[in-house]
């Protein structure tokens, strides 16, 4: 099968979810700075999971530059991810309203967390589709990033009930590592 009908459908669910974040800010309560002040943390929030979102979107359209065809097993583990995807408005506005709580904090990092195993197993089922010497099984590898990336999310899951804020720069530090595309799929597919 081909594969443009689904990273269209892709774009489109992440193009409505970055659009549904967007709706839930809320104007502040006046004119004044002293009044947007109190916004400042879903700003954040919301500037986090734009980001996050947009990692996606990115490496999505990269991998899938690499590939060649999709099958059944493809498109349901595309939609596994969505529905991970799905819920970061959710958990946006949640931890957002309650920054300082250990208990939305954590659940965020859970959504990230499974996000990041779905696009896992999304980039597992395209190789095994293709095969162990495919363009993208060559540009992934080892995928230490991804690795890491599982790793600094469940330690700000746990570190969460110790304290919010380190998990922040936890999730700040992932997104961080994956802000410029991955260039591991583009040296492969376009060599120069």
């Amino acid at each position: 099968m081909g594969k443009g009908r689904l990273e269209a459908f892709s774009d489109g669910v992440i193009a409505i979810l970055i659009t549904i974040m967007v709706l839930e800010l809320k104007v502040p309560e006046g004119p004044t700075i002293a009044a947007f002040r109190p916004l400042l943390p879903v700003l954040f929030t919301y500037l986090l999971s734009f980001v996050f979102l947009g990692i996606y979107w990115n490496n999505h359209h990269h991998m899938l530059h690499a590939t060649e065809r999709i099958n059944g097993a493809s498109m349901w583990a595309n939609l596994h991810l969505l529905f991970w995807l799905s819920l970061v408005p959710f958990v946006t506005h949640w931890m957002g309203e309650y920054h300082r709580e250990a208990v939305p904090t954590a659940i965020y990092g859970v959504v990230l967390l499974a996000a990041a195993l779905a696009y896992t197993i999304l980039q597992t089922t395209i190789i095994r589709t293709h095969g162990s010497h495919s363009r993208l099984a060559e540009a992934v590898k080892d995928d230490i990033k991804g690795k890491i990336s599982i790793a600094l999310y469940v330690t700000a899951i746990a570190v969460a009930f110790v304290d919010p804020w380190i998990s922040d720069v936890l999730y700040v530090v992932v997104a961080g590592m994956w802000l410029v595309p991955d260039r591991r799929i583009e040296a492969v597919v376009n060599p120069h």
